[in-house]
């Protein structure tokens, strides 16, 4: 996972892809840590994001860096259940002001299952970056 995680480091923003019924949907995120061999993501309960991800949990993730080398990050969302991860993306990323008690925003932090991975170079087949 420590490649997936340096890329989208590198990249800085990337795009998250889901569904909202039939009409597809992205938005740009940067919210992400590698923890326990996972590479997890945040977004907020309140944002329709979440809620598309709840009815719809495949999900892709591009990302680009300015060598030319671009990743598609595809796979099936899980959001994580351990209150742990919440907390230690709140604390690295310094997202406190965002969510806390007092404005009642919550964070939901999720990784990809049954996933896949590719570095791909604009005029190459790619590289899978999970092997």
């Amino acid at each position: 996972m420590s490649r997936v995680h340096d890329f989208l480091s590198e990249a800085g923003v990337f795009y998250l892809a889901t569904t909202d019924g039939a009409q597809p949907k992205i938005r740009p995120i940067g919210a992400q840590i590698e923890a326990d061999g996972k590479i997890m993501f945040g977004i907020g309960e309140f944002k329709d994001v979440y809620k598309q991800i709840c009815a719809n949990p495949l999900v892709e993730i591009c990302a680009m860096k300015h060598n030319g080398h671009w990743l598609r990050y595809t796979g099936r969302a899980v959001f994580e259940t351990d209150q742990k991860y919440v907390d230690m993306m709140i604390e690295k990323l310094d997202l406190g002001a965002l969510y806390n008690k007092e404005n009642g925003r919550k964070l939901a932090v999720f990784h990809l299952e049954d996933a896949t991975a590719l570095d791909i170079h604009m005029m190459g087949p790619g590289e899978d970056l999970l092997k």
